[in-house]
């Protein structure tokens, strides 16, 4: 589905947006960098489906060209409390990392935005990943992005034949989920339709418990803004 019209003066940037707060901000700062967005979202088998509905309306709103829902089925697998209901939510703080964490999930994402951006023939692929305020999950760590880029120019006809290289955008790695929130506010991103929680009900309601939404509350609590979740 298309949103705008298509401006070809303007480069293109594959966007993986999630329907969560850190994904809405990385596609408002994508577009306010100039880029024409590609968004691109996965059903692949969460429990917290209601997000898929918020990115529908993250990328409507912020002015994708394009806005695809892939469905892949990483529930096959199982081995995540995202994925696979006999694997409870925690609500308490963890050490080490949390089975919320969902096996090669940002390998695979960054894997067919790779594919979809060769297609396309965009040079940028933005993902909003975070290495201050995070649950801990190896695969939003600078050291893997920087790998996937390298990756990214190997594999690829774009990385060997094109000029220019395949760049991995990480807007948000060194920020905080304060400072996150407050960039994606002077964007004018509407928090209140964004979905973070691990257990969101079918309405998108947050459970206030998960991990997810004490690093989103705390971060709305940082920044002095008021929280626009809604709670179950």
């Amino acid at each position: 589905m298309s949103f705008i019209p298509p401006d070809a003066s303007r480069p293109l940037a594959v966007v993986l947006v999630s329907g969560g707060l850190d994904s809405a901000t990385c596609l408002a700062i994508a577009r306010s960098e100039g880029f024409r967005c590609c968004a691109l979202s996965f059903a692949y088998g969460q429990r917290h489906a209601a997000e898929l509905q918020a990115a529908e309306h993250v990328a409507r709103t912020l002015g994708a060209e394009q806005h695809r829902v892939m469905s892949i089925d990483l529930a096959a697998f199982g081995g995540s409390a995202l994925t696979d209901p006999g694997i409870a939510v925690p609500e308490a703080a963890s050490s080490g990392i949390p089975v919320t964490y969902v096996p090669a999930r940002n390998t695979i994402f960054l894997s067919l935005a790779l594919a979809w951006a060769e297609v396309l023939g965009a040079k940028d692929i933005f993902i909003g990943v975070n290495a201050v305020d995070y649950s801990g999950y190896p695969d939003c760590r600078p050291e893997f992005i920087a790998a996937f880029e390298q990756v990214a120019n190997l594999a690829t006809r774009a990385g060997v034949e094109d000029a220019g290289r395949m760049r991995i955008r990480t807007p948000l790695i060194e920020l905080s989920k304060a400072e996150i929130i407050r960039r994606g506010t002077a964007l004018g991103v509407d928090f209140g339709a964004t979905v973070s929680c691990y257990q969101a009900d079918a309405a998108g309601r947050a459970c206030g418990r998960c991990d997810s939404c004490r690093l989103r509350r705390d971060g709305f609590a940082a920044a002095r803004l008021p929280d626009p979740t809604r709670y179950q």
